[in-house]
């Protein structure tokens, strides 16, 4: 895959993961900061890196699933890996402006 076609994916992968919410918080996980990395390698593989904003989180099982089946649903995703790490620690300033307006932190 070309570097063009990889920054599509990505692109698509993002618009994909401002989809998925927490239950109880209004904003995508994405403007919460909750995702760290994406790694598209040339085969199609997903590598992603997540988090919670706590570690107890009593939706994760359900928001890993809807993030990996959507990761998968994008065309030129072969396969996805969705690691859950908890370094750094999530915290407020990671998330966006728009999303710490909707939430009413600015």
């Amino acid at each position: 895959m070309t570097q063009e076609e990889r920054i599509k994916i990505e692109e698509r992968i993002v618009e994909v993961l401002k989809t998925v919410y927490d239950p109880e918080i209004p904003v995508n996980i994405y403007d919460l900061g909750l995702i760290y990395k994406i790694d598209l390698n040339d085969e199609g593989a997903l590598d992603l890196d997540m988090t919670f904003t706590a570690p107890s989180c009593p939706a994760a099982d359900f928001i890993l699933e809807d993030v990996r089946s959507k990761v998968l649903a994008v065309e030129g995703v072969t396969s996805a890996n969705v690691n859950m790490v908890f370094e750094p620690e999530w915290d407020k300033s990671m998330m966006t402006e728009e999303a710490r307006v909707e939430l009413g932190l600015d």
